[in-house]
């Protein structure tokens, strides 16, 4: 019973994403905004997720392969398309990666001296 309720979390956040893309016109994939608002609430929550959830997302994410199976069928089905197209998709594809590690460094290194500081806060003698 656990699973169940662990599942319909997921499909809820999952929901109240898709709820928030399609009133707010937000440029990000339901989905996508139901799993950052579901990390958020479990960060807020400062303590572990139930080990419930922990098992139901790991036997989801077991399977994550098969999900792809459709976009590569999209792919062949396309292939006139992507030919058609291929300089701008390989620009796209290229600068959306550089953009993408840009930033996780940035993030990274903003994240590693906010831990320094808090570290140094720590040991200070007061």
């Amino acid at each position: 019973m656990d699973v169940l309720r662990s599942f319909g979390i997921l499909l809820l956040a999952q929901l109240v994403g898709e709820a928030l893309h399609r009133a707010l016109h937000l440029p990000l994939p339901g989905p996508v905004l139901g799993m950052a608002l579901l990390a958020a609430v479990l960060l807020l929550r400062r303590r572990e997720p139930d080990a419930a959830l922990v098992k139901t997302s790991n036997g989801l994410l077991r399977w994550l392969g098969l999900l792809f199976v459709p976009a590569g069928a999209g792919v062949v089905a396309n292939l006139e398309l992507l030919r058609a197209a291929w300089f701008p998709i390989a620009v796209a594809l290229v600068v959306s990666t550089l953009l993408t590690i840009t930033v996780t460094a940035l993030v990274m290194q903003g994240l590693l001296r906010r831990g320094e500081r808090v570290v140094m806060d720590v040991e200070t003698p007061r």
